[in-house]
């Protein structure tokens, strides 16, 4: 059984509406620049669900981290091993594997150290100045992908 995270993700309605927002904002080129529009085929009905996401880009390579544990997203990804990526008229189609406790562990730091901080904060047990194995521990609750292939078209 995966531990929860120390916070426990909810879709409130509130929620809804900021990714409603934050996703209208990235479909034409605006926001940060890691925020990107992840879409997933659905595991079970097969739909495209889309949720906005922050891309970690690393000195390691480039990542989809879940700071909200193991969400739909993460079940419908690890199906498939692919998703896209969109960003104003840009789509890019990704495929992706999911790394171990150990690789996974400096990103989660890299990643909760970043400007985001502040929202994805409490969803980890440790802290932003904790060594790597802290965050090492916590890699079941927050899965990390790395995109291993990629291919970009205009749209």
């Amino acid at each position: 059984m995966v531990n929860e995270p120390t916070k426990r993700f909810e879709m409130t309605r509130v929620r809804r509406v900021a990714n409603a927002f934050v996703s209208g904002l990235v479909k034409y080129g605006l926001g940060t620049p890691a925020t990107h529009l992840l879409t997933t085929r659905g595991r079970k009905s097969g739909f495209l669900r889309t949720v906005p996401l922050d891309v970690l880009d690393s000195d390691r390579g480039r990542f989809l981290v879940s700071p909200y544990g193991e969400v739909d997203w993460v079940r419908n990804i690890r199906k498939d091993g692919f998703a896209t990526l969109r960003q104003g008229g840009w789509i890019e189609l990704v495929s992706v594997r999911e790394i171990g406790h150990e690789e996974a562990g400096p990103l989660l730091k890299e990643y909760v150290n970043h400007p985001r901080a502040a929202v994805v904060g409490p969803y980890f047990d440790a802290p932003p100045d904790a060594p790597d194995e802290a965050f090492a521990e916590e890699a079941d609750r927050h899965p990390v992908f790395e995109i291993v292939r990629s291919t970009t078209i205009r749209i």
